[in-house]
Parts: structure tokens; sequence; C-alpha cells
């Protein structure tokens, strides 16, 4: 497999979210299609069976059992602590108030709840990914009479001969 073919392929896992949540395709029991609902939630076309991914099991679970660690999450659920380590960085869940475990924004290392970033550095963060999209959109771009001049000013670029 070429690096294209591996980079094409990891790609399409990120954007698909294949196999990081386990979610239900077919029912459990009579093998229909199972559609998603919201928040983790898929319910069967033909007998109406719910199932849930890895998120709905976890968030069921810490609605039902508010301050569970994360190995009681995992061991009650079988979702795995790297999977719901993950949903913690992408702020679908979140580490309880009372809690002496947290984690630190990549950028300036203050303690937060959930997600990468602070909300301080989230804003500048973005800021900084936005600046970079404006001056990219506008390389090379100049308003009529503008453009940079080829030679020298006035000369001729064709003589007759």
């Amino acid at each position: 497999m070429s690096d294209r073919e591996k980079k094409t392929e990891k790609l399409r896992k990120d954007l698909l979210d294949e196999d990081v949540y386990n979610r239900p395709t077919l029912c459990t029991d009579c093998g229909g299609i199972m559609v998603f609902k919201g928040v983790g939630e898929y319910k069967c076309e033909d007998c109406g069976s719910l199932g849930y991914d890895d998120y709905g099991k976890a968030r069921n679970y810490i609605e039902m059992h508010p301050g569970a660690t994360m190995a009681e999450v995992a061991g009650a659920t079988g979702v795995t602590q790297k999977s719901i380590r993950e949903m913690v960085r992408e702020s679908r869940l979140e580490i309880a108030a009372s809690s002496n475990v947290f984690l630190r924004c990549e950028i300036c290392g203050t303690t937060i709840r959930s997600g990468r970033f602070c909300a301080k550095c989230e804003t500048a963060h973005h800021r900084e990914i936005e600046e970079r999209a404006r001056n990219a959109k506008n390389i090379n771009l100049a308003g009529f009479g503008m453009e940079k001049s080829a030679g020298e000013d006035g000369a001729k670029r064709f003589k007759r001969e």
C-alpha cells in the first residue's frame, strides 16, 4: 500500500469515525438497519429496538451514576478507556468538578475538565487559524492596476523592425 493510499485510508477512518465508537449498523434482534436518532442512540427501522454506540453507553452510565470513574464506566459498559479519553478530548464528556483528576491545556498548561485547550487558548488558536486562512486567500491577489510590473516602467515590450 502506497503512502497516498495509507493517508487516504486514515483520513476516511477519521472522517467516518470507523471503529472509534463501535456504532451499531444491524439490529441484534431482527437484523434490520439501525438508524441514528441522536446522542449515541440508534433505532431499528423494522422492530424499533434501541441500540447505543460507545458514546451513548458511556453517557447513559454517567447520567445514572454521577461521579463514576473512567475505570468504572469502562468496566460497566465495555467501552475502552481509550475511547472514553478520546470523548473527553473531543469535549463530548467532561471530568466531574469534584474529581481530583484533570487535564492540561495543550498550549499553556492550565487545568481543564474537557477538550484540548482552555477557553483563552482556544480563542487564540482559532484566531490564528482564521488569520492563516485569510493570508493564504490573499496571496497573489491585487486589485485592478496594482499588478506588479514585468519589466521597466514605460519601456516598449515589442519593437517593429
